[in-house]
């Protein structure tokens, strides 16, 4: 095992096309990882194993590698840039150290670039940005810089500087260096050479590099000094400065490049060692205790510490499921037997393995900081943590969006039903943002997702993978429930047969529970507010399980109910009669009782759009947007492109692809994103009832 401090855990994140797979084939390649280089576009990445990836040509599930560089040791993940695969970067990013966004030079930041961004953000994790495609029409490397400061806030500071763009990019100019950097493409960019900036580019050269020193000489004091009374200021006091930035979060490096042309990738890898962190310069993780959150736990980064070990990612395999998990302290070695404090289960580690995509390299143990999967935990689903059974812990979890897209799904025979049930079964633990359930009207099993193409993919994965042949219906939207006003109802289950009866009675308060945004919350609270005396502690569990199922269907339409809040105010119970099953069924009938009084509303998903199209077609595409209930927010010029940023109801959004091509000859693309769940105009509503 390497050294902590010698070892680096990073993501590859960017939207859709911006080059994150091409960037990570580079790595693999010049770190003698894999001895040829595969192309995206020939269906022979390394990293996009899967079928379906390498007929697409795009990344579906985000895959693991483990490369040396210079005496230090990568862990990096390869994420997908398509939004409908979500739950991948959101918990690759959950285990992750540091991330490196990669940007189309020519687009800049787009829509995806934003949330995967957000999602980084969220975790505290310092960026590297590599400002790939330089040698495309249209590259702009300063338009770049400028919209990473735009449009997602950050602080850029580029430490290297393009020689030319499009069809003259030739190399790089490192800032900090000052070298003019060429690689030769004919050797597949292996070799390059160092020489003195041209003199014709010195100018702009010493400009950038004074605009560096100007952004990063508050980091060190050393490097403040000689910059304030006009000393000589060396390579080790910027790197220092730009160390130490980066790590607190408050610059992001700038590299230049293009993976396609091989420029700029090892200087890129050499950044990810000079200013991205190791595990142990990562903010001490604080769990709890698994039945009192109030009783918080450091978790450190010590291989001699107590295993704590948190499970991201699951997949299916031959042997059982193949779990990859993220070890936070402590050391996992073979036939240790772990606690999952989530399911309050025991577990056994049966194999540990160390991964490359899909190929797998048997080891006996792992440690603090490292990244492996594991064969063994039968229990474990994404987001549960796992430790030494003495010293119990559980860690933060990972949250996912909502599924926003419908669809039923039936086996072409009876004979393939069970078949059909096992697998949405192993989907599910797979994934996080897909759900099945069967519906008690029609007796359809409905399976839900983030979007048209994951479900699609899922669908594929049943007939290619599980070799069950299924027939499907046509993508639906997930509609939701939510209240306006607050009310009370009372439930009571009162069963008597002349013998041992059945006894519950609960009183419930439901209101409304809304964002900062002014829109309804995602998730149900239930709160207890009554003392055990009205309703004793061995039924409350009962009471709010019963709830919470009942709000799985409202009552306009067997939509699911969210953004409420429900609150036990009052009951009674028989010390005879009263059972789990009764205190259920009396919630049920409660809440049931609660949502007819009060004013439920019908919400359907509303997706963040952009769309980019020709200048020529904007008039016919902003017209079929607001015809579509479309808000356009933002539109601006790009060249002879028209950006729109919009946001649209998703149930107006089916078939879209085939209509922007139609209104643009061809030339117009979209991406879309779930944005948030918003009321339905009443009009609408009644046609979605009926």
């Amino acid at each position: 095992m390497s050294e902590l401090d010698k070892l680096r855990n990073i993501g590859i994140i960017a939207h859709i096309d911006a080059g994150k797979t091409t960037v990570t084939e580079r790595i693999l390649y010049y770190t003698g990882k894999t001895y040829k280089m595969g192309e995206v576009h020939n269906g022979t990445a390394v990293m996009d194993y899967l079928e379906e990836e390498q007929k697409r040509g795009i990344t579906i599930t985000s895959a693991a590698t483990k490369c040396p560089w210079k005496d230090f040791e990568v862990n990096l993940i390869d994420t997908p840039g398509h939004i409908d695969f979500t739950a991948e970067v959101e918990r690759s990013l959950r285990v992750l150290d540091s991330a490196v966004a990669v940007f189309d030079g020519s687009e800049g930041v787009q829509a995806q670039s934003e949330t995967v961004w957000r999602q980084g953000q969220k975790y505290g994790l310092p960026f590297l940005c590599f400002i790939n495609k330089m040698d495309k029409t249209g590259a702009d490397f300063q338009m770049s810089v400028d919209s990473i400061r735009d449009k997602l806030l950050a602080n850029p500071v580029p430490l290297q500087v393009p020689i030319g763009a499009e069809d003259s990019f030739t190399g790089i100019i490192d800032i900090v260096n000052m070298l003019a950097v060429y690689y030769q493409t004919e050797r597949l960019g292996v070799r390059f050479e160092e020489n003195d900036i041209p003199d014709n580019l010195m100018p702009m050269a010493e400009k950038q590099r004074h605009v560096m020193i100007e952004s990063i000489a508050e980091y060190d004091e050393e490097l403040m000094d000689c910059y304030v009374h006009d000393k000589p200021i060396n390579v080790q006091m910027i790197q220092r400065a730009v160390r130490k930035g980066t790590l607190a979060n408050k610059l992001h490096p700038v590299f230049v490049g293009s993976a396609l042309k091989y420029i700029g990738v090892q200087r890129l890898l050499d950044g990810v060692i000079a200013y991205l962190p190791s595990p142990l310069e990562r903010p001490v993780i604080i769990g709890h205790k698994p039945d009192d959150k109030s009783k918080e736990i450091a978790v450190k980064c010590d291989p001699k510490g107590s295993l704590v070990a948190l499970a991201f990612k699951i997949t299916s395999d031959t042997h059982g499921d193949l779990s990859f998990i993220r070890i936070y302290q402590g050391t996992l070695k073979v036939g240790t037997r772990v606690l999952n404090t989530n399911r309050n289960k025991r577990e056994n580690i049966t194999r540990l393995f160390e991964m490359h995509a899909n190929e797998r390299k048997i080891v006996d143990f792992a440690e603090a900081g490292d990244i492996v999967a594991v064969i063994g935990l039968k229990h474990t689903l994404t987001g549960d943590t796992v430790c030494d059974p003495k010293k119990p812990v559980r860690l933060p979890s990972i949250t996912f969006p909502q599924t926003v897209i419908n669809m039923s799904i039936e086996p072409k025979t009876s004979a393939e039903k069970v078949k059909l049930a096992e697998a949405l079964g192993e989907l599910r633990r797979e994934d996080p943002t897909f759900e099945y359930r069967i519906d008690n009207e029609t007796g359809q099993t409905i399976i839900s997702g983030m979007g048209e193409l994951h479900l699609e993919i899922l669908e594929n994965k049943l007939v290619k993978e599980k070799n069950i042949h299924v027939r499907v219906g046509r993508p639906r939207v997930a509609y939701k429930e939510a209240i306006t006003e607050p009310t009370e109802a009372e439930g009571k289950f009162i069963h008597q047969t002349g013998g041992h009866g059945q006894y519950g009675h609960v009183v419930f308060r439901i209101e409304p529970l809304f964002a900062q945004d002014g829109h309804w919350e995602s998730e149900i609270e239930f709160e207890n507010r009554v003392g055990y005396d009205i309703v004793p502690r061995e039924y409350v569990h009962a009471v709010e399980r019963g709830a919470k199922q009942a709000l799985g269907c409202g009552v306009l339409s067997g939509y699911p109910v969210v953004g409420i809040r429900v609150a036990l105010i009052g009951g009674s119970y028989h010390s005879v009669d009263s059972s789990d099953l009764a205190f259920e069924q009396a919630a049920a009938i409660a809440i049931e009782r609660a949502l007819r009084k009060a004013e439920s509303v019908l919400l359907e998903p509303v997706m963040r759009l952009q769309v980019i199209v020709p200048e020529t077609a904007f008039g016919a595409v902003q017209g079929s947007l607001l015809g579509k209930r479309g808000l356009i927010t933002d539109c601006r010029l790009h060249g002879k492109m028209r950006i729109i940023d919009a946001k649209v109801p998703l149930a107006e959004m089916f078939g879209y692809s085939s209509e922007i091509r139609g209104l643009t000859a061809g030339r117009g693309t979209f991406t879309m994103e779930p944005l948030t769940y918003e009321k339905v105009p009443d009009v609408i509503a009644k046609q979605v009832v009926l």
